[in-house]
């Protein structure tokens, strides 16, 4: 049966199989089916739906603002307003925690926050062309991933260096590479810092996903009718190895992920090809095939909410058991000061590596991750990146949609 929600899609689909039978969906009503369908929620807001919809793969929640100095803004409408300025820390679905410097001065980063993981095309850093590759060098260059606060420091030129006065410097460096922003670090250590790391920083190449589903097209689908074999749709993924897992759905209406050649697909790794295969006479209906790894995420990936004044980027990451529920939350931090919180778009300054599953009954919590604000040690995480292709099956006809997300039945029998 058709998962809630599917009427949008079917319903659109229906007035092209009407008009045009079997031939390929323009680009325009695709992206409308995309915009309507729940699984294409993440990209909804956007004017790139299909493209952003198969961004990358990493999910993670907002914690809150950790490890911060102070710094002051002269705002565009003439005011000047004292503003924290640091590191975030961000719980990834799955297991793990990362780190993040916001990108543009004026967002206001919400706790609790959903983010998924982004191409700099796709994100604030769009409008400025260099931002990306400059805000990446830093993220290279400065706290925590150079978390030898001394040679920073003596580098910089800045006297001593706290965890605190490193991440208020790095944080207003980014502010001012992304949007040139007029702020300055109210330490002053942390204000050389700053200057240093804009005058010296070089241009990095954008990184790749952590996980993406490359169709070979612009429209992000696939599109044929039943009883053929559809595809390829390309895995790119710093896995090892990904799983490849139809939904009920699609195992009840015969669906087969399968190769070039036919064999039967559960795993793939980067640069394989997928395709898929539904039995002619398949009934209307709609289902998903997720693919799904723990990965490492480039440094300088962006993570945005679907509110670009609340995009994020990550410096560091703590350790935690793969595939276990995250630790409870801390007691958070005393506020900032009311001026506002730092930040709003961020950009990946960490690493996550894949580590093992925690035993059950293990406690998940490590002593790494208790002191990641002030250390700036960058262990090993589990990051899980998922990406879902979903199927809407119509009139004999299949259209493959690679989105971000399940569809809204399958996130209510995950949720229960």
């Amino acid at each position: 049966m058709p998962a809630p929600g599917g009427g949008a899609v079917s319903a659109a689909l229906a007035s092209a199989v009407r008009g045009g039978a079997r031939r390929p969906l323009a680009v325009a009503l695709l992206a409308a089916a995309l915009t309507a369908a729940p699984g294409a929620r993440a990209s909804a807001d956007s004017d790139q739906a299909v493209s952003s919809a198969a961004a990358g793969g990493a999910s993670a929640v907002l914690d809150g603002l950790k490890t911060y100095g102070q710094a002051v803004l002269h705002a565009r409408d003439g005011s000047v307003r004292q503003i924290p300025a640091g590191l975030y820390e961000m719980r990834v679905d799955g297991g793990g925690m990362l780190q993040t410097y916001g990108v543009g001065v004026a967002g206001n980063a919400q706790p609790q926050a959903r983010y998924t993981e982004s191409g700099w095309g796709g994100s604030p850093l769009a409008a400025n062309g260099e931002a990306g590759g400059r805000i990446r060098w830093v993220l290279e260059h400065s706290y925590p991933q150079h978390n030898d606060l001394a040679g920073l420091a003596k580098a910089a030129g800045a006297g001593a260096l706290t965890a605190e006065s490193a991440a208020a410097g790095t944080q207003v460096a980014i502010w001012r590479l992304a949007e040139g922003a007029q702020v300055e670090a109210t330490d002053q250590a942390a204000e050389k810092l700053a200057d240093y790391l804009q005058r010296e920083a070089g241009r990095l190449p954008e990184p790749p996903a952590s996980l993406r589903l490359d169709p070979g097209r612009v429209t992000g689908s696939v599109t044929g009718p039943t009883g053929t074999r559809l595809g390829p749709v390309t895995v790119r993924t710093g896995a090892q190895s990904v799983s490849v897992t139809p939904d009920a759905a699609a195992v009840a209406m015969g669906v087969r992920v399968v190769d070039a050649d036919g064999q039967p697909v559960t795993s793939a790794a980067d640069g394989s090809r997928l395709y898929f295969e539904v039995p002619p006479g398949t009934p209307d209906g709609t289902a998903s095939v997720t693919v799904q790894g723990s990965t490492k995420v480039p440094v300088g990936r962006v993570f945005t909410s679907g509110i670009p004044d609340e995009a994020q980027v990550v410096a560091g990451s703590s350790e935690s058991g793969g595939g276990a529920p995250p630790p409870p939350p801390r007691a958070p931090p005393p506020p900032p000061p009311p001026a506002g919180p730092a930040g709003k778009v961020g950009t990946l300054a960490g690493s996550a590596e894949v580590v093992p599953a925690a035993p059950a009954g293990t406690e998940t919590q490590s002593p790494d991750e208790e002191r990641l604000a002030v250390s700036g040690s960058s262990a090993a995480t589990p990051v899980i990146a998922s990406l879902a292709v979903g199927l809407v099956v119509l009139g004999g006809m299949v259209v493959l949609l690679l989105r971000k997300r399940p569809l809204e039945g399958e996130e209510g029998e995950r949720e229960g």
